[in-house]
């Protein structure tokens, strides 16, 4: 009985031991996929299937497009910090990802990315549609090769031109209800693409030496931060207007225009407000209402569509 003891206790040990390993691991491939940049990128694709629906869209589809789009921006955010391990290091606020501190290997990484980036595309294709599915690869083709590949260490536009990556999922959304694409989905697309620039400046402003510790031409890296702020502005007017005109195209009630009119005017104002105030703090506030804005702009346009076909 005592043999059997002296065997079964380290064997015990080394299971509670292996327990936290692998949930570490697990939680490592998951920060991989840069999980909370894909959150606001579903955010707008659900409203868009709504709004291309006219209507609740059946659940499937809707899981099986989240589901693949989500895969499909993992792919191409582990892509992303497969090439950018170098200069990951080098930065503060990302000396912690998982390529850095060594919790996975650059191999797995790319696997890995290749694996859920290919399972997107078949899921897409499968149980969505072919448009559907090329319009994500795509998306993945230019953040990586466009945008982590050549812009981002080269130009200040970087995240000017890489914003359209970001803007992929409307279109997606609305290929997946109708199989084809129209003005409304490029007109939300253009918004995106515009509203990038004074969202990802904000946060950068905060970051910006360690953009300059690691050669990233990043706007506030290598203009001043009024520069920097007087961009986002002009970014900002063309963004909220498209708001605006988008409810129009789409034949959009007043549940969307109240919506969109009131949080784009405080997203205006408080990108304004930068310009008198080049802090930290303020620019970290216009991140934060940059979120929200986009936020309730698709949740107002899926709700005004419900509440329409519901009434």
């Amino acid at each position: 009985m005592s043999d059997v003891t002296v065997e079964t206790g380290p064997v015990g040990t080394g299971s509670r031991s292996s327990s936290p390993r692998l949930r570490r691991r697990i939680a490592a491939f998951v920060a991989l996929t840069k999980p909370r940049i894909i959150e606001l990128l579903l955010v707008t694709t659900v409203p868009t299937m709504i709004v291309a629906q006219r209507g609740l869209p059946s659940v499937w589809l809707m899981v099986a497009t989240v589901v693949g789009g989500t895969l499909s921006a993992g792919g191409a955010n582990t892509f992303n910090m497969y090439v950018d391990r170098d200069i990951d290091r080098l930065m503060q606020r990302t000396a912690k990802r998982p390529l850095v501190t060594g919790e996975v290997e650059p191999t797995e990484a790319l696997v890995f990315g290749l694996v859920i980036e290919a399972a997107a595309f078949v899921l897409l294709w499968a149980a969505v549609n072919l448009l559907s599915a090329l319009l994500a690869l795509a998306a993945c083709l230019f953040y990586v090769f466009v945008y982590t590949l050549w812009l981002k260490r080269t130009s200040t536009q970087n995240i000017v031109i890489g914003g359209a990556a970001g803007a992929a999922p409307v279109l997606i959304g609305w290929a997946a209800v109708t199989d084809s694409l129209a003005i409304e989905p490029w007109i939300l697309f253009a918004l995106i693409f515009l509203w990038t620039p004074p969202h990802f400046w904000a946060l950068a402003i905060k970051y910006a030496e360690d953009y300059k510790a690691a050669s990233v031409p990043m706007m506030p890296s290598v203009r001043s931060a009024r520069s920097t702020a007087v961009q986002m502005v002009l970014y900002t007017v063309p963004t909220v207007a498209l708001g605006t005109v988008f409810g129009f195209v789409a034949d959009l009630g007043w549940v969307y225009q109240a919506g969109a009119t009131a949080s784009g005017l405080w997203f205006l104002v408080e990108t304004v407000r930068l310009l008198d105030d080049l802090s930290t703090r303020r620019a970290m506030r216009v991140f934060g209402v940059s979120i929200t804005y986009l936020t309730v702009v698709f949740a107002a346009m899926a709700a005004d569509v419900l509440t329409s076909s519901w009434l």
